[in-house]
């Protein structure tokens, strides 16, 4: 599947097929019951302890709250767009423009999650993915988000590139670090200068934006005065390239 951005550069992203959704979803499911189980025995042994009703309904509530919505929630939010089903199957959620999802998309798809999973049993979920072009359940509709295949992400070509920063920048690059640089972020950086030459400089300058403007927010940097968005992205490309030790031949240009 090809992810074609507003300004028509095209990423390539395996999608994540309805048989290893369900599984990775079985396994998500399997640790909720086992949270509820839990709850419930916990509930019972304060109940018999002597704790009000009251006090149990509440526990009780927001337990459910945390097990049901918050689970998914906090493991997206907090684990790059990954739950533990997700992480074992080799999966992650992004957004349709294929970059890292935010809390926004993950309370969306989990307040969802109650109407494809919980309520109708996983039927309107299973319906939605068959039937939606990119694979989406109600969940991804609203959020805008798509379940995609980890181990493919980074994987645009299977060509090898080499990065090099601009001519005087190499003190600027050798000295960055980009430790939080994630293969997938890498991969849409190296997507983005692998296709710069054939975008408009319009498009390449909105886009070159784009994707430095999160990543100085990752790396929790802020490039110099005079640093621009797409020779900072080749400065990091190359870094990441050290970083990694993964020498690579030149891209056209």
């Amino acid at each position: 599947m090809s992810i074609v951005t507003p300004e028509a550069v095209r990423l390539e992203f395996a999608p994540a097929g309805v048989a290893t959704r369900m599984l990775g979803l079985f396994i998500d499911l399997a640790i909720q019951l086992a949270a509820l189980l839990a709850l419930g025995l916990v509930v019972g042994l304060t109940t018999s302890g002597g704790v009000s009703e009251t006090a149990a309904v509440i526990l009780t509530l927001v337990g459910l709250f945390l097990i049901i919505l918050g689970y998914p929630v906090a493991c997206e939010s907090l684990w790059n767009g990954r739950t533990v089903g997700k992480a074992a199957l080799g999966l992650r959620v992004r957004t349709k423009e294929g970059a890292p999802i935010r809390f926004r998309h993950a309370a969306i798809r989990g307040a969802l999650g109650l109407v494809d999973f919980w309520l109708t049993l996983g039927a309107a979920a299973t319906i939605s993915v068959l039937v939606t072009r990119d694979s989406q359940r109600l969940g991804d509709l609203a959020a805008g988000t798509l379940v995609l295949r980890e181990r493919t992400a980074a994987s645009l070509t299977s060509s090898a590139f080499a990065f090099y920063p601009p001519p005087g920048w190499e003190a600027y690059a050798g000295a960055l670090d980009v430790g939080a640089m994630t293969p997938d972020q890498y991969g849409l950086v190296r997507g983005y200068l692998l296709r710069a030459s054939e975008m408009t400089p319009a498009a390449r300058h909105h886009l070159a934006l784009r994707l430095a403007n999160p990543l100085t927010a990752i790396l929790a940097h802020q490039p110099p005065e005079g640093v621009q968005a797409e020779p900072f992205l080749h400065c990091a490309a190359a870094a990441y390239q050290r970083l990694h030790r993964a020498p690579e031949r030149t891209p056209p240009y």
